[in-house]
């Protein structure tokens, strides 16, 4: 499988675990990137650090919001348009990065993220029924799967 497609469906799946988690790493190792890959580009705030800084502080409330009861379902329409923009917008950026077809890398990482998105509300609401995990628990595991994945996906 080639390195674009990859980070394309890797950076998809993290934006529909957590939608702000996967442009804050993005975002991160491309404000930090002294070659500026993005600059020029619809994409170029991404590369800006006071974007970066942003991205993760909301990254992190995100985190911690996720955990709260009163907070909507992640299938729900609002949130499932945000992580599929996510998805999709990061997507495009990392097939710009190498030249590709945005539309094809919009496209893949926005599938990604719808995919993830139900997978991950799915998984997590079998394993709060049918485990004594908390949900609490499950989400905090799912938030080092995010981040840990985005970091790996990140060097590739």
């Amino acid at each position: 499988m080639n390195n674009t497609l990859y980070k394309t469906l890797a950076f998809g799946a993290l934006a529909g675990m957590r939608s702000l988690a996967a442009p804050a790493l993005l975002s991160h190792f491309v404000s930090k990137d002294e070659s500026k890959p993005l600059q020029q580009t619809p994409f170029s705030f991404l590369g800006n650090s006071t974007v970066s800084k942003v991205l993760k502080g909301l990254a992190v409330s995100e985190m911690v919001g996720d955990k709260l009861p009163s907070v909507p379902d992640r299938i729900e329409t609002p949130s499932l348009l945000v992580r599929s923009t996510s998805g999709a917008t990061l997507g495009a950026a990392l097939y710009h990065l190498k030249g590709g077809n945005e539309l094809l890398g919009a496209a893949l990482g926005a599938a990604a993220a719808v995919a993830a998105t139900y997978g991950s509300f799915y998984l997590r609401k079998y394993l709060c029924e049918n485990t004594s995990l908390t949900n609490v628990t499950l989400g905090s595991l799912e938030d080092a799967v995010v981040v840990g994945s985005g970091l790996k996906a990140s060097q590739l």
